[in-house]
Formats: C-alpha cells, structure tokens, sequence
C-alpha cells in the first residue's frame, strides 16, 4: 500500500512515529486475513493511520480486516460517505451497518401504533436505501424504541411486527436486511427489545428475508447469557454479530465473554457476514490499537 500522499501531510517527527508504527505493524500482520468478517469502527486505529477516513480504512484492510462499520454513516455528508464507499472498494472491503432511522430512547414510538411515527420510521428507512446503495451496504440497525409500560406488551409487539413488515416491503427489492438490535437493560433501561428470544419471534412473524437479528455479544451477555445456546437457537435469523466484551465494553480477552469457544462456534456454523468491532480500546494510542489486533488474532485461531 502506498502511504506516501498521508505521511507528506504530517509533520517530519509525526511522519516517522507513523511510520516506525506502521513497520511494527505491518511485518507482524500484513496480507494476513482473518477467518471471520471483523468490522472495525473509524478512529480504532487512528494513532497508528492517522485521522483521513480513506487512509484509516486501507490501514485496516492491511491488518486483516476485510469489513468495516460505521452507525454514524447516515448523518455523514455526501462527499464522506463517497470518500469511504471508495475506499472500500479500493480495498476489497466490505460495509457492514449503519443506523438506519431516528432511535426514540425516551419515549414510546413503534410500539405506540402511532401512524405519525410509523410513516417517519418508513421514510427514514426509503432515505436509508440511497444510502445503502451509495456505500455498497446490505444491513441496516434498527432498535424499536420504548416499551410503554401501561400498555400490554402483546399489543405493543403487534405494533411493531406491522410496521416492520411494512419496511421489509420498502428493503426487499433492493436486497437489503434490516437487523433488529436487542439492547440490554443495564445500559438502556426501558427499551422494548432486550431479548435475543423476542427478536428471533418478531422476525418469524415479519417474515422476510428483509429483517433479521443483529446479536450483538455484549449486550446479550448482560441481558441473558447462556450466549451459544442463544446463538443456535436464533441461527435461522441471525443476520449480523456485533461484539464487546464485559464488564467494560473493550476487545476480546479483556472480560469475561469466552470469545474463543464463540468464534469457533460461530466458524463451525460456517458464517460468511459481518461482525461488528462495537467497542472501545483497553488502553491508549498505539500500543491500545495493537492491542485490539493481537486480541483478535488470538480468539480468531
């Protein structure tokens, strides 16, 4: 890869840090793909890549990584999201999520039947589709928002199933999936969906090829445990992982998730999208991004 046009915009003392950085790296891990579709997060390696999107993107694929994520893509202008879509393509890279519509943490939206937000959550996912298809996406987040609790959750769940069945309308000719994000109740106290075993029921009743379940390990950790037998009972729903490990939501290995036996699990089933990187750093500039990739190159053998 040439580095020459990022390293030029640097300092002379920033430009050989990167690169006595890059050396380090690079002779370690370079070419060397892992077996699973990591996706990491912008800024994750920008001591390392420093801060252009495109040059932080090309330094990933020369760790490894053959995908990338980013839930902040929506609200990026044009001209980023053109600029990352290229990158991508430039190196061989596949786009992971996206959030793909205003998340009401605060109150009930989806769950009330209300048809004011139901027609906002739909134009959000149309918008959403330009988007996709301006990266090169296939999967978009979607969290349902608020549990009312003076209301039966039977009817708050019929609420949502319809309009999910009516975004799966808008997604499915254009071969996109919508992946229903369960959150935990420690970090998103009151939320509807919190249950891997509720998603994989929403998603039944959808039915299409259009709404899956994003399983991210972190949070259902917290929510459920008992993470691999979770896993397999939801398989035939599962659109997407996303991971971090707890307590601290940092990379593998530094909690108490067994990402090892996961990964092998999740290998065995012979999986072939995504997996998130939704997490933070265990320590700091460079030594905190190699960190990160020592981290996966252990859990991932």
């Amino acid at each position: 890869m040439d580095r020459r046009p990022f390293v030029k915009k640097l300092s002379f003392g920033a430009s050989l840090a990167l690169i006595s950085s890059n050396k380090l790296f690079s002779s370690i891990y370079e070419n060397e793909k892992f077996k699973l579709n990591y996706a990491p997060h912008l800024g994750m390696f920008e001591n390392s890549a420093g801060k252009d999107e495109a040059d932080q993107i090309s330094f990933m694929s020369q760790m490894g990584f053959a995908a990338f994520e980013d839930n902040s893509m929506k609200s990026r202008s044009l001209s980023t999201q053109n600029k990352i879509s290229k990158a991508l393509e430039n190196n061989n890279m596949s786009m992971g999520v996206f959030v793909a519509h205003k998340i009401y943490w605060d109150k009930p939206n989806l769950t009330s039947g209300d048809s004011s937000f139901r027609e906002e959550f739909l134009k959000d996912i149309r918008d959403s589709v330009d988007v996709a298809k301006r990266v090169n996406a296939k999967w978009m987040t979607v969290v349902p928002g608020l549990l009312d609790q003076r209301k039966n959750i039977s009817y708050q769940t019929s609420n949502v199933i319809e309009t999910l069945k009516r975004a799966s309308e808008i997604l499915e000719p254009h071969g996109l999936v919508m992946v229903l994000e369960p959150l935990n109740f420690r970090d998103h106290p009151g939320l509807f969906l919190s249950r891997s075993p509720q998603a994989y029921q929403i998603c039944k009743s959808v039915d299409s090829p259009s709404c899956k379940i994003l399983f991210d390990i972190y949070h259902q950790q917290i929510q459920e445990g008992n993470l691999i037998p979770n896993i397999e009972s939801c398989w035939d729903e599962i659109g997407y992982f996303q991971i971090g490990d707890n307590p601290g939501r940092k990379e593998p290995l530094t909690g108490e998730i067994n990402y090892n036996n996961i990964f092998k699990f999740i290998k065995e089933k012979n999986f072939d999208g995504i997996l998130g990187m939704e997490h933070g750093k265990s320590l700091s500039g460079i030594k905190g991004e190699k960190a990160i990739i020592d981290a996966y190159r252990r859990v991932d053998s």
